[in-house]
């Protein structure tokens, strides 16, 4: 049954026997010196909250961990399970109930294992926005949570997902965004001595791929690429034609944002634009006139690429992202990434922008240090790109050859209102945090 959701049904009568039988298994095991080995074929979820909208549907628990959690006189073994569960809440309120797997790390020693097996595991959203609609819809996540703006600095987000994982146990995270991507880069061994992996490039890495440095790794991998300046005064939008600039030229972002201007006003008014959102430098590039086409892919950090889904926009919006596109397989292109993870030794997720242009010669425009939008993609042409990324995260070993996804498959991208209870919207405005409630987006 892969619909079973075991958050309905958390610290009911049945976690409460099974759990103390379980504690009571791992004390003996414990007493000898003997290594031992647990297999959980049906792991769930690290812990529960029992706050949420899933446990407060039918409150099972009130009936199980519940009707013990305030009693003084209780025999030894059930006082011991208690007291197990209770470490798992920073106050006497009762909101978290641990899963199996929890409970069997607090015996492993040194000398003994646990693989903790599940088919539906959860999903964690983490956002920045009150208004991301993603943090609210239940089809993509089961809880969603605010972070601090990357300008709060690296202390801010850490001390952030110290308090997260003390309540959900991450295994891994995935960063989604250029601005997000330094911090994590600089927190991984920090995340790592906690338990949550991640599969990401280092802080030299990323610094290989910036924008303003485009030009001179395009040259090492062996490929064309548009002329690039930092820009830091927007006079130079009005000078730049006597520098061997044309219009039009586009002005874009470190992090984020791109507009093609025809003109000096146009791209003025884009600099200031940028800048003001993401700071400087604004990059100046030349533009080429032809067709683009992306490559989004996994580095497996040894110089090779685990896994590529190439296509080609169909149509785009003012800044120049897909809406939508079709799969196409491009021997150069896919040629052109191998290079790159190899020169680079590439370790996670990635995208390759690229233009092909009249003449048919391609032109590196921009690397992105992450999955792209259209990720979702590479799971409907059969090269689920975000999951091989989390078995390398896990220390799986990728396929030895992967199968090369088939071209003519279209995505096309739509908007969607998400319905979100007010309680909702107050809770992760406050809180930081959504609760879930019946109105939220389903």
């Amino acid at each position: 049954m892969l619909s079973y959701r075991h958050s309905f049904h958390a610290g009911n009568f049945a976690d409460v026997l099974k759990h103390l039988v379980l504690i009571k298994i791992l004390e003996h095991l414990c007493t000898k010196d003997k290594p031992f080995c647990c297999i959980d074929t049906h792991a769930g979820a690290g812990s529960y909250q029992l706050d949420s909208d899933y446990a407060q549907k039918n409150k099972e628990f009130d009936t199980g961990i519940g009707a013990l959690w305030q009693l003084d006189n209780l025999p030894c073994a059930v006082a011991d399970y208690v007291k197990i569960i209770k470490s798992f809440n920073a106050t006497d309120k009762l909101t978290t109930y641990p899963g199996s797997p929890l409970i069997i790390q607090q015996y492993l020693r040194q000398q003994d294992h646990l693989f903790a097996n599940e088919l539906h595991p959860t999903v964690i959203g983490l956002g920045y926005e009150a208004l991301d609609p993603a943090l609210y819809h239940r089809g993509f996540v089961d809880r969603g949570y605010l972070l601090p703006y990357p300008s709060h600095g690296e202390d801010a987000l850490l001390a952030r997902l110290l308090d997260l994982h003390a309540r959900e146990h991450f295994d891994v995270i995935i960063p989604c965004l250029d601005a997000e991507m330094t911090s994590f880069a600089r927190l991984e061994p920090a995340l790592a001595s906690m338990g949550i992996r991640t599969f990401i490039p280092n802080s030299q890495q990323l610094n290989l791929r910036s924008k303003d440095r485009l030009p001179e790794l395009a040259e090492e991998i062996g490929i064309s690429s548009p002329k690039t300046k930092a820009v830091y005064q927007s006079s130079f939008f009005y000078n730049c034609q006597s520098q061997s600039w044309r219009y039009p030229l586009m002005v874009k972002g470190l992090f984020y944002d791109a507009k093609l201007a025809y003109n000096a006003d146009e791209a003025v008014a884009a600099f200031h634009r940028i800048a003001g959102e993401w700071g400087v430098p604004v990059l100046a590039q030349s533009w080429i006139a032809g067709e683009e086409i992306n490559l989004a892919g996994v580095g497996d950090g040894e110089g090779g690429l685990a896994g590529a889904v190439m296509m080609k926009k169909r149509a785009l919006t003012d800044k120049g992202k897909g809406w939508a596109g079709i799969s196409i397989h491009d021997d150069e292109l896919l040629a052109a990434a191998q290079r790159f993870c190899a020169v680079t030794k590439w370790r996670g997720g990635l995208e390759l922008e690229m233009l092909r242009d009249e003449q048919g010669d391609l032109h590196l425009i921009e690397i992105n240090p992450r999955f792209p939008a259209w990720i979702y993609l590479s799971a409907g042409v059969g090269c689920n790109l975000p999951e091989l990324l989390v078995r390398l995260a896990l220390g799986q070993k990728p396929p030895h050859k992967q199968s090369t996804p088939p071209a003519g498959v279209l995505f096309i991208r739509y908007a969607e209102e998400a319905i979100v209870s007010l309680a909702d919207f107050e809770n992760i405005t406050v809180r930081g945090e959504t609760l879930h409630t019946i109105g939220s987006f389903a």
